[in-house]
């Protein structure tokens, strides 16, 4: 037998958001355009009920318009998102570091990346699952940057595909 106490435990309330019209939606997104950064962070912790993330003004913005949007039309149903989760696995195969890659950057297959290094111009062919470089195939561009350098290089970055600062 277990003993009940006399006086009930609260539970953690889930925080409430304000509730959005749909007529006030589209006025708030246009506010989104020109209000100071301060305002966007202010509704970011009404929205959201957390601190704003230090990201850039673009990024606040598409996540406040899409929560606006959210709060007066709905969310997703729960059995979309499982719909969506389900078919992410099938995507990636559970690999949570595709997951990390985004989907739109890498060349497009067919593409032929060129690299002069020590007077030598390289070719490199994008395949839909690898690389292509002398006839051979690779997995990354950093092992056909080791192949040809010698030493360990990042290939994004070898080949141009990123640019100094990105990540």
């Amino acid at each position: 037998m277990t003993r009940r106490s006399k006086t009930p435990v609260a539970e953690a309330e889930a925080p409430t958001f304000p509730a959005i019209p749909p007529a006030q939606v589209l006025p708030r997104l246009a506010a989104l355009q020109t209000g100071p950064i301060a305002e966007l962070r202010q509704q970011w912790r009404e929205l959201f009920g957390k601190e704003p993330p230090s990201f850039n003004r673009a990024y606040l913005q598409s996540r406040l318009a899409y929560r606006i949007q959210e709060l007066a039309y709905g969310g997703l149903k729960p059995e979309t998102r499982a719909r969506l989760e389900a078919l992410g696995e099938q995507l990636d195969g559970g690999n949570v570091v595709l997951r990390r890659i985004r989907a739109d950057s890498r060349p497009l297959p067919g593409t032929r990346l060129v690299r002069e290094w020590q007077g030598v111009e390289h070719v490199v062919t994008v395949r839909p699952d690898d690389f292509e470089y002398e006839g051979r195939p690779y997995r990354s561009l950093s092992a056909i940057a080791r192949h040809i350098t010698g030493t360990r290089w990042n290939g994004w970055s070898f080949f141009g595909l990123r640019g100094r600062g990105e990540s």
